[in-house]
């Protein structure tokens, strides 16, 4: 059993270091959980890894990896979720190689991004496990990188082996961008970089000096995901307690459980994950639920709305959950994940900002209740790392309350994107160098500061402009999705396209609920309640509304809407037929 007293942590220069540290130190404590679901309503088969297990896994991979490549060559982990992902990771940058976290050929939907990143990162190895050689085998085809399977690799393959030290300033890993915005590019960070981040997400969150359990079902392959379940735990020598995202959206109250079963716990989830557990955990589920231990469930969605939290809360207060356990944070993969949070404890932070006046640039107070409110909440303030508001056009330092371009300079950031000029994002300056010296980091966020609290407002590249009015594509389909009930939440895309006369004219792109039916669907009228909602809150008329099936609306390898693929498809001509049926009503 373990104790609740956290171990003292040292301040070692990456991750492996760690590993090795706890491995001495506390060599019986869990280090790593991961809770399989083989049946429908299972409750859960636990394997586990302690320190000193996790210490002889990784050294005998990492010396396989040795054996089979050049130092600084490329590792791409094609793992399913669990114990086998961690233990290449580490093993990869005890090795002194660059990892390359992505996932299995067989996720749904993502074949195409797997095959554009490895032609993008050129592995020499790509690792995997005895369940699904065959699978990345076939993908790969003849003449691709050689495979290393983790769990065939003998505890015995590292004996002997000194470990290799990795410089703290040398790429650790390729984290590859969710592709929302654009196509996916690698992020090279360091292990001073993820090191750092871990301290400041625990720091961040008050866990550096009191007992944690990070549980998760965030895929490892997504920056969130990666440092919160991996990096954090590693650097704090805590459990972590994983599960595989598929067993959480089959049964979204098995996430809930984890929470219960482990005190001090903390978690990360988007915005849809909060709404779908509200949605679909039952009555009977809830009986017997406590959720009174749990110290921080994050949300990392841009923006972070208030209702979201406020509707989880309601739904779960009667299982003790305390309102100040959701803690809003902003942060992206160029700077490792982190980089604002709200603090556990506090109450949530609420802004209700005028439409008109934002979509200006200035974020001025209206009413909550008035309809042309938009409702924010704040993302807390720098986790050990400096922020600024900029106009994206002039680089001047904007004052409190203006909306701009949002800028990150910190231990964090990382040293650019692979085989990239990266200079324009990672190499930004102020106009006034007094305003902020040195240099900076470009998010292509947008955002102010209000209160001292950073309030994320939407993206640069996603702004939708239609007569010189800026339109936040989140804020309109928000609108769209609230205007009629068979409008499936989160499954749908704001965006603009080429208009008449050189201009710019808006479209939604939107699933219908699963539990509607297109043929049975009314679907002018819904299309007439989307325009009509959008109308009269944006002054915005939506050139076409398209319906299409659930599925359709594709989205990134981290869960989010793609409107850049949505959007290229919608030009393609990729949503006609059936799917667009209604969209003349």
């Amino acid at each position: 059993m373990d104790s609740r007293r956290p171990p003292l942590a040292p301040a070692c220069p990456t991750l492996p270091e760690y590993v090795r540290h706890w491995a001495e130190t506390t060599p019986d404590r869990r280090a790593f959980t991961f809770v399989e679901h083989p049946a429908q309503h299972s409750r859960g088969v636990h394997r586990t890894l302690t320190w000193r297990r996790l210490d002889v896994r990784v050294r005998a991979l990492a010396a396989r990896l040795a054996d089979e490549t050049a130092p600084g060559d490329r590792v791409a982990l094609l793992c399913p979720q669990g114990t086998e992902y961690v233990t290449a990771f580490l093993a990869a940058l005890s090795a002194g190689l660059v990892a390359v976290p992505l996932y299995t050929p067989g996720l749904p939907g993502h074949a195409d991004r797997l095959a554009g990143v490895l032609a993008d990162a050129r592995p020499s190895v790509v690792v995997t496990t005895s369940r699904t050689r065959d699978e990345v085998r076939d993908f790969l085809g003849a003449g691709g990188p050689r495979i290393v399977v983790a769990d065939e690799v003998p505890d015995d393959a590292g004996r002997g082996r000194e470990p290799v030290a990795p410089d703290a300033g040398a790429t650790a890993y390729l984290q590859y961008t969710s592709g929302s915005t654009r196509a996916p590019a690698g992020v090279e960070i360091s292990h001073g970089n993820v090191v750092a981040n871990a301290r400041q997400a625990l720091s961040a969150y008050g866990l550096d000096a009191r007992p944690m359990t990070s549980v998760g079902w965030l895929p490892l392959y997504h920056d969130m995901g990666l440092v919160l379940s991996v990096a954090a735990p590693v650097a704090r020598g805590a459990l972590s307690v994983l599960m595989d995202p598929a067993a959480f959206l089959h049964e979204p109250v098995r996430w809930l459980r984890l929470l219960a079963a482990h005190p001090d716990a903390v978690s990360a989830a988007p915005n849809f994950a909060y709404d779908y557990c509200v949605a679909t955990v039952t009555a009977d589920q809830k009986e017997g639920l406590r959720l009174d231990k749990v110290t921080a469930l994050i949300n990392g969605s841009e923006p972070v709305r208030p209702g979201t939290a406020d509707r989880f809360h309601a739904a779960f207060a009667d299982q003790g959950l305390a309102p100040g356990t959701h803690c809003p944070s902003y942060g992206l993969a160029e700077a490792t994940v982190f980089v604002c949070a709200a603090r556990p404890g506090e109450p949530l932070s609420r802004f209700a900002l005028d439409r008109d006046a934002l979509t200006a640039g200035k974020a001025l107070p209206a009413r909550p209740d008035d309809p042309r409110a938009v409702l924010l909440a704040g993302c807390g303030t720098p986790a050990g790392q400096r922020v600024r508001v900029a106009d994206p056009v002039s680089r001047a330092l904007l004052s409190e309350g203006e909306v701009g371009e949002i800028w990150v300079q910190g231990p964090n950031v990382g040293r650019g994107y692979w085989n990239r000029d990266s200079e324009e994002v990672f190499g930004a300056e102020f106009a006034d160098a007094a305003a902020g010296p040195g240099r900076w980091l470009r998010t292509g966020d947008l955002g102010t500061v209000l209160e001292g609290q950073l309030v994320v407002t939407g993206r640069l590249k996603d702004l939708i402009i239609v007569d010189g009015r800026n339109h936040y594509p989140q804020d309109v389909e928000a609108s769209a999705q609230e205007a009629h009930a068979a409008v499936r939440r989160d499954r749908l895309a704001a965006f603009a396209v080429p208009g008449g006369a050189g201009g710019e004219c808006a479209v939604v792109v939107a699933e219908h609920a699963r539990t509607a039916h297109l043929a049975e669907l009314d679907v002018p009228a819904l299309v007439r309640a989307v325009r009509g909602a959008v109308s009269a809150r944006h002054g915005l008329r939506l050139a076409d509304v398209v319906v299409v099936p659930p599925g359709t609306v594709p989205r990134t390898s981290s869960g989010k809407v793609s409107r850049a693929l949505t959007r290229a498809r919608y030009l393609e001509g990729v949503y006609g037929g059936q799917a667009r049926a209604g969209a003349a009503g």
